[in-house]
């Protein structure tokens, strides 16, 4: 089954420049170690993620994975008895879809996005990122907020109540756009992001004075002034009105400006 932790794996294999298979529980009939819909991916050393049932049948369907990504195959399609093609005691009868997923090409790397805060700011601006061909991270606490918007293969939602915690899931080139339920949310996300972490963008829902205050803290911190330089606060272009729809836009202009 898809769900964010699988999207971001795949994601994840994409990003590491090889080419791997998606494979899927397409048909049972009888007794099966999995039910329909169950899928797992699998690369050149084996099973990376998820799983088709386990034992015999998993292991048949990642040698027939592996030996696609020799021959250079696109898709399959496989019927077999569990226990005459296999030799499992169930009798069961179960059909696999292997499909070659492409590794991201490293001249056109994924655009990664991480929105930290679901509130109504967040609210606008994600369904605006999902219209641009990003991958967008989606970070907060309150999976209510989260579960507004609806599930997108180009949106992964992280639930946590350390939403710092979420700067180690991002891909290093990610654009970081902290819009949290204040303060004391906003700061250890920065705190770590650029103490430990080196991102192309870095901006933060806000005003000049709030500006002042985050650079004071993050400089006792320990943080490097120059780093500072690269914070982008308040977030978003200099146009529009303090409606979450128009703060939505300028800081989608103000990540397309960066981006370049």
């Amino acid at each position: 089954m898809i769900n964010d932790d699988f999207i971001f794996k795949i994601n994840e294999l994409k990003e590491a420049g090889e080419d791997f298979i998606l494979v899927t529980l397409v048909n049972a009939r009888g007794s099966a170690p999995q039910v329909v819909g169950a899928k797992m991916l699998v690369n050149s050393q084996g099973l990376a993620y998820g799983t088709v049932g386990g034992g015999k049948l998993e292991q048949a369907g990642i040698e027939k994975a592996k030996k696609m990504l020799t021959q250079n195959t696109i898709t399959e399609y496989v019927e077999w008895n569990l226990q005459t093609d296999i030799g499992m005691t169930c009798g069961g009868v179960v059909s696999l879809y292997l499909e070659r997923i492409h590794a991201t090409a490293s001249k056109n790397r994924t655009w990664n996005i991480a929105v930290f805060g679901a509130g109504h700011v967040a609210q606008e601006l994600v369904p605006l990122l999902l219209k641009l061909d990003c991958q967008v991270f989606w970070i907060d606490s309150r999976r209510e907020w989260l579960d507004k918007i609806a599930a997108h293969t180009r949106l992964i939602k992280i639930e946590t109540e350390n939403l710092s915690s979420a700067l180690e899931k991002l891909p290093v080139n990610t654009f970081i756009a902290s819009m949290t339920m204040g303060h004391a949310f906003d700061f250890p996300i920065l705190k770590e992001a650029f103490l430990n972490h080196s991102y192309p963008y870095v901006g933060v829902i806000g005003s000049d004075s709030k500006a002042r205050v985050l650079k004071n803290e993050l400089t006792l911190a320990g943080v490097d002034k120059n780093l500072l330089e690269k914070l982008n606060c308040p977030i978003g272009e200099d146009f529009g009105n303090n409606t979450p729809i128009e703060i939505a836009f300028s800081v989608v202009a103000q990540l397309l400006k960066i981006r370049g």
